[in-house]
């Protein structure tokens, strides 16, 4: 029988009800991870789950949570500690795109929401998650970016910003952390059929539009214990925008 590759690891996915949060979190339970799963949509988390236990005769972990709200975060990693005294796979899906417009326009609060999703709730993730991940004898952290942080994206605003930030925090931490067990790397989907996606395209086909289960196996390989890359930008496709 052939091992799975992610059998008995731990594994936390943000942004999981949907997208591509969903079909990696599907795929890691195919590869036998134990799913910690977290959404704001306590309805869509259940059908997942219930998909998971069909599919494996495991359930996941639910925890319905706004990762807006910062000190939720804390909370569960102090939750995780309790119950299984580690993470082995951390994976920031979670994500928002507001109306595209010039940056001079942006709402303050698009701004605020964005900024505080896409960058600092990633923040907080590793704030809270770092101690669990490096009582893993592999601790793997997965971040996802976009297409937007290469080249100029005239009235992307907050989005662009929060997601270069993102892959400097990301890259930052994996710096610190190249003595240790844990690594950190953030991964682009390029262009993938998603529900942000018609926010910026709105008139796009969605069927030209490669669906998320294609990009699931890249997660799998940053989340391997055997993985030994640490603060690499992983492009699946680079032609355009997530």
């Amino acid at each position: 029988m052939t091992t799975k590759r992610l059998q008995g690891r731990i594994a936390l996915v943000t942004g999981a009800s949907r997208g591509i949060g969903r079909a990696v979190a599907k795929r890691f339970a195919d590869e036998g991870a134990h799913l910690v799963l977290v959404s704001r949509t306590t309805a869509a988390l259940e059908e997942l789950d219930d998909e998971i236990l069909q599919a494996t005769g495991e359930s996941a972990t639910l925890v319905p949570a706004d990762l807006s709200d910062f000190e939720v975060i804390d909370h569960i990693g102090a939750s995780l500690f309790e119950r299984f005294g580690r993470l082995d796979i951390l994976v920031g899906n979670a994500g928002l795109l507001t109306t595209l417009t010039p940056m001079a326009q942006v709402k303050p609060n698009d701004w605020d929401r964005v900024i505080a999703l896409n960058l600092t709730a990633n923040y907080r993730l590793l704030r809270s998650m770092d101690p669990l991940l490096r009582q893993s004898d592999a601790g793997r952290a997965i971040f996802v970016s976009s297409t937007v942080t290469q080249g100029t994206w005239p009235y992307w605003g907050a989005y662009v910003v929060s997601k270069a930030g993102l892959e400097t925090m990301v890259t930052t931490y994996a710096s610190e952390n190249m003595k240790t067990s844990v690594n950190a790397n953030i991964l682009n989907p390029g262009p993938t059929r998603t529900g942000m996606r018609p926010v910026a395209y709105p008139g796009e086909d969605p069927e030209t539009v490669k669906p998320p289960e294609e990009v699931t196996g890249a997660f799998v390989d940053l989340a391997e214990a055997s993985c030994q890359l640490n603060g690499e930008i992983i492009q699946v496709e680079s032609q355009t925008t997530k």
